[in-house]
């Protein structure tokens, strides 16, 4: 079995699928690795690490297309790449497959197994293979660093002879795993840390790290998906939340956003009115704008000024950490092909929830309950 490591090519993208660590395991469980040459050299892993891992370096991108049984990326290759793959090969990278209906029918039409790393469900023993957690953690980590960077004031409290400057206050929206990390980057920083989440479920997370929740009295309604995940509320909700977000946003120096809905685009929390209201010289910094922002005047890959507030909306914070996001995020791929791999070839066992629920299609079928049921 053939397992390909393609050099990623999509803008702003640093990180590679396998390590040469990684490489060196799954080559001791009888698997030939095959990296398109430079695939690591943007995450500071070069060819060489690989060549002493026992990988092979291949003579280019189109000899492990056509020759992988298992290709693993990041982000998903293009259609005319996907065309070169065997009719039977495994594809396993970030597919995004709700937003994405043409992909799926490309896949099926080309008989391609295909694994989407974010639809790998949220369960204790998948854990290890929840490459958004680990990726989200790290975006969480970089965003606080950014905002720290951009603004003008000390995030601690600094006593000096000449006067003592208070701490700076910080915002967070959204206490899911990239949420909890900026939270307490934030506070390791210094900065006094309030955070917002429509889950109440995640209230004792946020306090365990120092920072104080905003609460919204939402009454009986379910706010959390069978997944973790943050749903969508009515509009009088949203009205209701955006209400409290605006009374706490105009009194923070910074605000680190991180909600999103899995399938859907990113929910508005910060209108272009509570932007108005805050003080001149405080930062956004949107990780949904990839998603279409959380903050209604995000330009997504632009830092933008508005009303005297500077507004990020960063490219890929995962890739700018990229050593160690390709670490974490080879090794969630050793997880998942250690539950997949047996007798030294896949075995889609559908009985498995995690198969069930990770595999897109196999065998020209769709297979995955979200895409069934949605």
């Amino acid at each position: 079995m053939i397992v390909g490591v393609l050099k990623e090519t999509a803008d702003f993208e640093r990180r590679v699928a396998l390590t040469p660590e990684i490489s060196e395991q799954l080559i001791k469980k009888g698997l030939e690795v095959w990296v398109e040459p430079g695939a690591g050299t943007a995450s500071n892993f070069p060819d060489q690490q690989y060549k002493n891992a026992g990988a092979t370096i291949a003579g280019g991108r189109n000899e492990i297309l056509s020759k992988a049984d298992i290709l693993l990326t990041i982000q998903t290759p293009a259609g005319e790449e996907l065309r070169q793959l065997k009719n039977d090969a495994v594809l396993i990278c970030f597919l995004w497959a709700l937003q994405h209906p043409e992909l799926v029918d490309l896949l099926k039409e080309l008989g391609i197994s295909a694994l989407g790393m974010d639809a790998v469900p949220r369960i204790s023993r998948a854990q290890n293979m929840d490459a958004l957690s680990s990726m989200s953690s790290i975006a969480g980590y970089k965003a606080a660093l950014i905002a720290a960077n951009e603004l003008d004031k000390y995030l601690p409290m600094m006593m000096t002879a000449a006067g003592t400057i208070p701490p700076a206050k910080s915002l967070v929206l959204g206490a899911g795993v990239a949420g909890l990390q900026a939270i307490a980057t934030l506070k390791r920083l210094g900065s006094v840390v309030e955070a917002f989440d429509i889950r109440p479920e995640v209230k004792e997370q946020v306090e365990s790290l120092g920072a104080k929740f905003v609460e919204v009295e939402l009454g009986e309604e379910e706010t959390q998906t069978e997944g973790g995940y943050a749903k969508e509320l009515d509009e009088s909700k949203q009205d209701l939340q955006r209400k409290v977000i605006h009374e706490h946003a105009k009194k923070s120096d910074i605000i680190v956003t991180t909600a999103l809905i899995p399938g859907r685009p990113a929910p508005v929390l910060i209108t272009e009115a509570m932007v108005k209201d805050m003080m001149p010289g405080s930062v956004i910094v949107d990780i949904a704008s990839e998603n279409g922002g959380n903050c209604e005047l995000t330009e997504h890959g632009k830092t933008v000024e508005k009303y005297g507030v500077n507004i990020i909306g960063p490219n890929n914070l995962p890739s700018q950490l990229s050593l160690h996001a390709s670490k974490l995020y080879s090794k969630n791929m050793y997880a998942l092909l250690d539950l997949l791999i047996e007798d030294g070839k896949p075995n889609f066992n559908f009985e498995d929830e995690i198969l069930l629920k990770t595999t897109i299609t196999h065998q020209g079928e769709v297979i995955s309950p979200m895409l069934k049921s949605g």
